[in-house]
């Protein structure tokens, strides 16, 4: 009888972990869901935004792009600050990002987390949503990478390389060491969250207007989402599922 009842005990305790198992698995679908959605809403903003300032934008000289006491242009929408869009196109991934990170808007879109692109030194920390920052952790040598400022001045970047910090190593993750030739890095949590994983880029040309190429990229990517949205289990196939 105790036998049993044992037993019976423990079919119970199964299926309520299973249960459990299931229940975690669907929330962080839905908020995989949840923060793609926020982030689309955003970026057509921002993309109207540019659009609508592309008239009132002016050729830039080196010398202006050069400038290192120049601050980036901050545009507001729904209470949050952002300074432009994050692309990668062999991914189809497109993420506005915002002026400062902070937790309650990365499960928004990733943030700023320090320095400029005016500096050479601009770090974006994003969450490892499946359609946010989970897929950079994948990125090989050599992925183009771009970044669009409010001012509509597209900014190139290779990767270069791909490293492991521990969450108390801040200040490697935002200083450049000797021999450092990053310009742009972009970071998550690994899996389990116990590191972050940091992606460095190399900015391959002086920054520039460049509308069309622009435009052309968001339609890249409104396509590469649309197909991610509709076609079932195409980021499990991918291997781009988020690590919650």
């Amino acid at each position: 009888m105790q036998k049993r009842q044992l037993g019976t005990i423990l079919i119970l305790l199964g299926a309520l972990l299973l249960a459990g198992a299931l229940g975690l698995l669907g929330y962080n679908q839905w908020d995989n869901g949840r923060a793609q959605k926020a982030a689309a809403q955003v970026l057509d903003q921002l993309e109207t935004t540019l659009d609508e300032q592309e008239n009132h934008l002016q050729l830039l000289v080196p010398t202006q792009v050069d400038d290192t006491a120049r601050e980036m242009t901050v545009t507001a929408i729904d209470g949050w600050d952002y300074i432009g869009y994050l692309s990668i196109p062999s991914i189809g991934l497109a993420l506005p990002v915002m002026s400062e990170w902070s937790y309650p808007g990365l499960k928004i879109a990733p943030g700023r987390y320090a320095g400029s692109v005016f500096t050479d030194d601009l770090v974006i920390c994003g969450h490892n949503y499946a359609r946010h920052f989970s897929p950079v952790k994948r990125l090989a040598v050599g992925t183009t990478v771009q970044f669009v400022d409010m001012d509509g001045r597209e900014w190139d970047y290779t990767v270069s390389k791909v490293e492991t910090l521990q969450p108390t190593q801040i200040e490697e993750m935002v200083d450049k060491a000797d021999g450092d030739d990053w310009d742009l890095t972009l970071f998550t949590c690994t899996t389990g969250g116990s590191a972050r994983c940091a992606v460095r880029c190399t900015r391959v040309e002086t920054a520039s207007k460049k509308i069309p190429n622009r435009n052309n990229l968001y339609r890249y990517y409104k396509k590469a989402r649309s197909l991610w949205e509709n076609v079932p289990f195409l980021h499990l196939i991918l291997g781009f599922g988020g690590d919650q």
